[in-house]
């Protein structure tokens, strides 16, 4: 009797964790209905509400089990005609696939219900419910190998929660192959694979018979989506509109295609396809196309203001805009001061952006070896290669950095540069030339910034260094 007591305190146990898995999947049903209201949403929950007990997964779900496979590959996402009895459809355990450095269905190995349903259209449904609840786990085991085991507890919980005698042994049977041979049909595409050395020989070739990677389609569609659509992607595509600090990764998809499987009837060809609303994704394969710039340097010039930065599209771009801006005469209020210094911003960001791919493409001391940069002015050497400073036997460059005593300079070259391009038609203050030399060197997310951090690496990297 207390053996009896137990097995029937653990059969309650199995049957609550059931329960549990059903009433998530209704809530996982009901979020995608909120905040609506109109007369399809409050159907669609009457009908979520019928849909998700316990009972009616299992009555309708065994029901399927002659007609419906469970399957990772299947046969159908090739063609939807193919019937599920006579071709084969693969229910392959990913954990058993060998890991390969290329996207697989391998790398689906720790995740769980992430096989499909494929059969009959009117019935995947109901299936797929039947299948995800025996993925349920109950003590650290799935349901279904509870049932597979004949452990009899579990068999008690299925059987008394459909009402049916024999419902243990049909979910049981919802998992088994439909086609129990290797079996393809008329319909299957067919590819002649060469595997030897002779490709006029026939025998050197095996016939392979394609199946839909249903399971990794579903998976690379729900992180596309993602990376698509999330907040999280929003959020970082809105910082890259903006040209702002961002500290997520933004995701994009170039050459992104979109297959639609089962027309109008995207159930015909499998339950997760019907999630997705036949939508599936195909990345590109394409090699990038790579646009081969020769990148141009300050040679031969005694200042990168005199042509170079000028070359810069953003750079004529914008001092274009500020230019015509300040033609138009705008009020001398707040709006128009913050207008105009939002325009220097992009040049200052932009100079700063340029000294950091001079840097990154030109190996340090390059204004010392290369005579190609021979006159370029002194304070001009000293900011664009300050790696130059890093290098032995360059003490006396590096004093010249670390003394601070061309920031101004620059910034008094910024500022003539900037008022030679304006003043052709607009008069400038003593007071407005200064407002355009002190942007460089009041810009607390860039220049300057940047000035502090390497003022810190050259001192760090010399013995005898200025405190």
């Amino acid at each position: 009797m207390e053996s009896h007591r137990e097995t029937t305190e653990r059969c309650q146990r199995i049957r609550l964790a059931m329960h549990e898995h059903v009433a998530h999947r209704l809530a996982h049903a009901l979020r995608k209905l909120q905040g609506k209201d109109d007369a399809a949403a409050k159907q669609r929950r009457i009908e979520a509400q019928e849909k998700y007990q316990l009972v009616h997964i299992l009555e309708r779900g065994v029901r399927t089990v002659e007609q419906i496979a469970v399957a990772s590959h299947i046969a159908k996402g090739v063609h939807p005609d193919l019937p599920v009895k006579k071709t084969t459809n693969l229910a392959v355990d990913f954990s058993s696939l060998p890991m390969v450095d290329v996207v697989g269905s391998h790398v689906l190995s720790k995740r769980d219900g992430l096989h499909d349903t494929t059969g009959n259209g009117s019935y995947n449904s109901a299936a797929y419910e039947l299948y995800l609840l025996l993925e349920c786990r109950v003590e650290g085991q799935k349901l279904i190998d509870l049932l597979r085991l004949e452990d009899p507890d579990a068999t008690e919980a299925v059987n008394s929660s459909a009402q049916l005698d024999n419902a243990a042994a049909l979910c049981i049977q919802l998992l088994e192959p439909k086609c129990t041979a290797v079996s393809a049909n008329t319909l299957s595409k067919q590819i002649y694979w060469l595997t030897g050395p002779d490709a006029c020989d026939d025998a050197h070739y095996t016939l392979l018979a394609p199946l839909y990677a249903t399971s990794l389609a579903h998976a690379v569609h729900a992180q596309v989506q993602e990376d698509r659509f999330g907040e999280a992607n929003k959020a970082a595509r809105q910082a890259r509109r903006e040209r702002k600090v961002h500290d997520g990764v933004f995701h994009d998809y170039p050459g992104l295609a979109v297959q639609n499987m089962g027309g109008t009837k995207p159930q015909n060809i499998s339950q997760l396809n019907s999630e997705r609303r036949g939508m599936n994704y195909l990345l590109s394969s394409l090699p990038p196309k790579w646009k081969v710039n020769a990148q141009r340097f300050p040679t031969h010039a005694d200042s990168v203001f005199t042509r170079y930065f000028d070359s810069r599209p953003l750079v004529r771009q914008t001092v274009k805009t500020l230019r015509r801006y300040l033609e138009s005469n705008p009020n001398p209020v707040k709006d128009t001061r913050d207008h105009r210094k939002e325009l220097v911003d992009v040049l200052v960001d932009e100079m700063v952006n340029m000294a950091a791919e001079l840097q990154h493409a030109l190996p340090p001391g390059w204004t010392l070896d290369d005579p190609r940069f021979s006159a370029l002015n002194e304070d001009e050497q000293t900011w664009l290669d300050a790696l130059r400073a890093e290098l032995p036997e360059e003490d006396d460059f590096a004093n010249r950095w670390l003394a601070m005593e061309w920031p101004d300079a620059i910034g008094t070259r910024f500022g003539n540069w900037l008022n030679a391009r304006l003043e052709g038609k607009l008069s400038f203050s003593d007071i407005e030339f200064r407002a355009w030399k002190k942007e460089l060197l009041t810009d607390e997310d860039g220049f300057s910034q940047q000035l502090r951090e390497r003022r810190k690496r050259i001192r760090g990297a010399r013995k005898g260094g200025q405190p």
